[in-house]
């Protein structure tokens, strides 16, 4: 693990503070689909993510789930930091996109990090600040978009975060992530699939 460390951090964190990670941190490997936190939760340690996607997204009262933002190799989520600083439930609930690897990080050492370590107290300021500027996005594509750019930047997202044109995913999904109905995602994607942005097959959607 510490040799996966230096090759993802080593330009980052000094040496020290990447061999305090190794020594400290829980790592975990876990397939895609599965729940790494649920709303109401008490959080024990900080997700640092070495591999892989993962959907962080809030509920409401309703069951229903709007997405926040992602989180991608190298990042880890605000939401998270701000629970453990204060000691809080979870608000959030945060799921694998993809297969991912990563390392939970005990809430202790966080504060311990930030005074000995400047690289630390700048990643999770840069952290805070990127997340920030993601749930601003999101805001401003529920208040100015229409579902059908909403729809797009979506997809667009996906193909940036998996790499790939071939995004596997059900309507019922997409349309739980953009808080909407199952069959408006289906006529809106059928309506981008006339127009040549898309082609539907049975279980993926190719952008073209």
């Amino acid at each position: 693990m510490i040799q996966e460390l230096k090759t993802y951090y080593g330009g980052q964190f000094e040496p020290e503070l990447i061999e305090e990670i190794d020594n400290v941190g829980t790592f975990m490997e876990v397939p895609e689909g599965q729940d790494l936190m649920r709303p109401g939760q008490y959080i024990k340690s900080m997700p640092l993510l070495l591999l892989g996607s993962i959907k962080i997204l809030r509920p409401d009262d309703e069951g229903e789930q709007l997405l926040l933002y992602h989180l991608e190799r190298g990042d880890t989520c605000a939401m998270t930091m701000t629970c453990c600083m204060g000691d809080k439930k979870s608000e959030i609930h945060a799921v694998t996109e993809t297969p991912v690897k990563l390392l939970m990080i005990p809430i202790g050492k966080m504060e311990e990090w930030s005074r000995k370590y400047k690289t630390w107290r700048n990643f999770v300021f840069s952290n805070y600040h990127n997340r920030m500027m993601e749930m601003l996005e999101s805001i401003d594509n529920i208040a100015f978009n229409n579902m059908d750019e909403r729809l797009e930047n979506y997809l667009q997202n996906r193909i940036e975060i998996l790499n790939s044109k071939h995004i596997y995913t059900t309507h019922k999904q997409i349309a739980s992530d953009l808080h909407t109905s199952r069959v408006v995602i289906s006529r809106l994607l059928k309506k981008m699939e006339n127009n040549k942005k898309i082609k539907l097959h049975r279980s993926f959607i190719e952008v073209l």
